[in-house]
């Protein structure tokens, strides 16, 4: 692996941690492509997202997807709180 990256994400709460923490670990161990390894750690109240990737295209792109997850489960966990 040539290219590193480590991203360490605040919640506001243990409920928007927990959501994203279990909406991404099944990505995370059933990757689709070879060209990049990630790794979530729970460090209350931050998610540790680390890439390890081949090269930094695929560095980029396996970044950009997972931030956009985290991105997506946050607003359907504000929705969701919103509508109780």
């Amino acid at each position: 692996m040539k290219a590193k990256a480590t991203v360490r994400l605040k919640f506001s709460s243990e409920k928007q941690l927990n959501a994203v923490f279990n909406a991404l670990t099944p990505e995370v161990n059933k990757p689709i492509l070879g060209r990049a390894k990630v790794t979530l750690e729970r460090q209350d109240p931050f998610l540790i997202l680390c890439v390890e990737a081949r090269d930094t295209v695929a560095l980029r792109s396996t970044l950009n997807a997972y931030l956009r997850w985290v991105g997506s489960v946050v607003n359907v966990v504000e929705v969701l709180g919103h509508s109780s």
